[in-house]
């Protein structure tokens, strides 16, 4: 049997409690030295070890008092089909397969990951930026404070990856000492919450975590890793069997709350159809009970339905926000005049037609640099940001012309790209957006660099967000110094678009606790002068935490998907739903 230098390993005894024959009942005497009714406190929720239970009871029992807004997992409980049947309307087997590592057959990688360091959390502001990354996948999210008190100890162990290039943390996993846990005799570990930024992170973090993970427990001496993965989840599967995961008969059960409701209950036809930002709608409507109907997935329009109420809705855009709200969103040119009258401050501008630039020309020579937009369009198409001569003011306009018969050129303001969410006339999520960048290797081009990160923009916005690689593209790499064919150094990072806009790679930060009052209330005024229910409001400012700010335009159906950890969706469910709320 092959061994490894200071691994002990427990050879199989038939009378050990065997967590990969969930089927068998395990007795008084083969539970000597294990504890009892073991339940772990992960902050998102509990893990609940079935086979430390002397009964089903016991285990049902303890699923019973899961908190609201947590998922509690029970993992190894036997007879998981007796359970379920002691309370079918609180409980089901979850669609999930159990995967094991047998440790004594890992073999370390031959080479490292580039680009990544995986690490052991430092810090209780790490873990708030793990909830970060869990919010960012969908995942609940816990209390950083719990999660913190857990790592002090040796039974947890929370790991971050970090991004050599950047220093910023890009992935998370979570591993639990069985042994330390419960005593476990078979020697065991299990890991859990694995999560990776999927737009920043380097190729093969994900593995790089699970490797590091499994080499602690191997130094430990314990004799298997466990994780449970969904069922569809093809992409972890697939790293887990190449690490030499294989599957086990073990089974988890969990509570029919609603957080839990997409994987028990039917699913409304073509909900997986829906893009990110009506996906994320529908699925906290579900969770409250809400019943969702696609009536046309590729237009993000659904109806939503409570009782004998119906609103119909395209992703955050509702029957709520009236037409002539829609419209004051939608020529720029209304919604300046509506925020001169409201007293917030907008840029210097003048409305131009094909035939006479006469304005556009002379704000250009009193201002030095502007930027060129069509009175009336979305998702950036048609902006030109930077004019400074009168030949690329010409090229400018008859862009802009492509996409509406009337012209805006306005001064441009320095300053940071703020987006400020306002739902039911409060602030509820505030980011700087930047323009797309790539980050240097060493040894990829500019143009390889972008083809990389625009496909991972590309696979983390089911294809909402990607690079185009054109002459705009070119220009701007040109402008900070490289051509297409350069290798930027290690770290580099390189600006590839003027814009901030997420469509075209755009990324996103949030700066909600530290957004200032003066903004904030702003934002406010803008949302009740323009009179709509929900909005996203663009400001250029300079400093978030500074009050100085100029408005450049309000969007009547802000993207909800881009502000996690902020409750952007749930705020919006509020309001068309207000009595489910969450308290």
């Amino acid at each position: 049997m092959p061994r490894i230098a200071g691994h002990r390993r427990r050879l199989p005894v038939s009378d050990t409690p065997s967590t990969s024959r969930p089927w068998q009942q395990v007795s008084e005497h083969q539970r000597q030295g294990m504890a009892s009714d073991v339940v772990l406190d992960l902050a998102w929720g509990r893990l609940v070890f079935g086979q430390t239970f002397s009964s089903l009871e016991g285990i049902v029992k303890a699923l019973r008092s899961e908190e609201s807004g947590r998922r509690d997992i029970c993992i190894y409980p036997r007879d998981p089909h007796v359970m379920v049947g002691m309370a079918p309307d609180e409980l089901f087997i979850d669609p999930s397969y159990v995967y094991r590592l047998d440790l004594h057959r890992y073999r370390p990688r031959a080479e490292l990951i580039r680009d990544v360091f995986v690490r052991t959390v430092t810090a209780l502001d790490e873990m708030r930026q793990v909830n970060d990354i869990y919010a960012r996948n969908g995942m609940v999210t816990g209390d950083a404070g719990t999660m913190w008190a857990n790592h002090r100890t040796r039974c947890f162990t929370y790991l971050v990856a970090e991004d050599r290039r950047t220093g910023r943390i890009v992935g998370t996993v979570t591993g639990v000492d069985h042994v330390l846990a419960f005593g476990d005799p078979e020697g065991g570990a299990s890991l859990w919450c694995l999560a990776v930024d999927a737009q920043d992170a380097p190729p093969g973090t994900g593995e790089a975590l699970v490797r590091v993970l499994a080499e602690r427990y191997v130094g430990r001496g314990r004799a298997y890793l466990d994780l449970s993965v969904m069922h569809d989840n093809t992409g972890a599967i697939a790293l887990y069997r190449k690490l030499g995961f294989h599957r086990v008969p073990a089974l988890c059960v969990k509570r029919k709350n609603p957080i839990n409701t997409p994987l028990f209950a039917a699913r409304p036809p073509g909900l997986a159809e829906l893009n990110p930002y009506a996906r994320l709608i529908a699925e906290e409507a579900l969770e409250r009970g809400i019943r969702v109907e696609v009536n046309d997935a590729e237009w993000g329009e659904m109806r939503l339905s409570l009782g004998g109420r119906t609103v119909l809705t395209r992703e955050s855009l509702s029957e709520f926000t009236s037409a002539v709200a829609m419209s004051r969103c939608d020529d720029k040119r209304v919604t300046r005049r509506i925020m001169e009258r409201a007293g917030v401050r907008v840029p210097r501008g003048a409305t131009v037609t094909e035939d006479d630039l006469a304005a556009a020309r002379t704000l250009l020579a009193e201002c030095g640099e502007v930027v060129v937009k069509p009175a009336r369009g979305e998702q950036g198409r048609g902006i030109t940001v930077g004019v400074r001569e009168e030949a690329a003011l010409d090229r400018a306009v008859r862009l802009a012309l492509q996409y509406c018969p009337d012209v805006l050129v306005e001064e441009l303001v320095e300053g940071q790209d703020l987006r400020v969410v306002v739902i039911d006339h409060e602030v509820v999520a505030a980011a700087v957006r930047r323009p797309a960048e790539v980050v240097g290797d060493g040894r990829s081009p500019v143009t390889e660099l972008v083809r990389s990160t625009s496909r991972r923009r590309e696979r983390a916005t089911d294809g909402e967000s990607s690079i185009p690689l054109d002459d705009t593209t070119a220009e701007v790499v040109a402008e900070s110094g490289y051509a297409m064919d350069d290798v930027p150094p290690v770290g580099e990072r390189v600006q590839v678009r003027r814009t901030a806009n997420l469509h075209t790679g755009g990324t996103i930060e949030d700066v909600t606790e530290r957004l200032h009052p003066a903004i904030a209330q702003a934002a406010v005024r803008a949302s009740r002068a323009i009179g709509i229910p929900v909005t996203g409001l663009d400001f250029l400012v300079p400093d978030v935490e500074g009050p100085d700010h100029v408005f450049i335009e309000a969007n009547e159906r802000p993207g909800l998907a881009n502000h996690e950890p902020q409750p952007t969706v749930e705020r919006f469910v509020d309001l068309l739903f207000p009595e489910t709320r969450r308290r």
